[in-house]
C-alpha cells in the first residue's frame, strides 16, 4: 500500500482523507464523556523520530491508539507516516489533535466536514 518513496500527494490521495486545519478540530462539549473514535493519518517530521509523539497520545491524553498502517524505518532520514484510529472521549481527542497541531504534525482526516466526524 505505502512504499518508502511515498510523497505527500500520494498519501493524501488514499481514500477520502484531506489535510486538517486547526479550525477543522471540533470543539467538544466539556461534559460529554461518551467514548468515541476517529481515524486520522499523520506525517511526523524526521526531527521528531526520537520523541514519543504517539506515546504521548496514550500517556498524556488517555487515548487508545490503533495502528492501521505505518511507514517509518529504523535508520531512515525520512518522515514517518501513520494511519491511526483514536479512541477516547471527544475532549481527549480534541486536546490530542491540538497537541499534534502544535508540533506542526500534518494531520489528515477522512471527512470533508468536521461535523461528520464520529466524535
Amino acid at each position: 500500500m505505502l512504499d518508502h518513496n511515498t510523497s505527500e500527494s500520494q498519501f493524501e490521495a488514499i481514500g477520502n482523507f484531506h489535510r486538517t486545519q486547526e479550525s477543522d478540530i471540533p470543539k467538544s462539549d466539556s461534559g460529554d464523556n461518551r467514548p468515541t473514535q476517529t481515524r486520522i493519518r499523520i506525517r511526523i517530521p524526521k526531527e521528531y523520530h526520537q520523541e514519543p509523539v504517539i506515546s504521548h497520545l496514550i500517556s498524556e491524553y488517555g487515548l487508545t491508539v490503533n495502528f492501521n498502517a505505518a511507514l517509518l524505518g529504523v535508520k531512515t532520514l525520512d518522515d514517518g507516516w501513520f494511519d491511526l484510529e483514536l479512541n477516547g472521549t471527544s475532549k481527549q481527542i480534541e486536546t490530542a489533535l491540538i497537541y499534534l497541531n502544535d508540533l506542526d504534525v500534518e494531520i489528515w482526516s477522512n471527512s470533508n466536514n468536521p461535523d461528520e466526524e464520529t466524535w
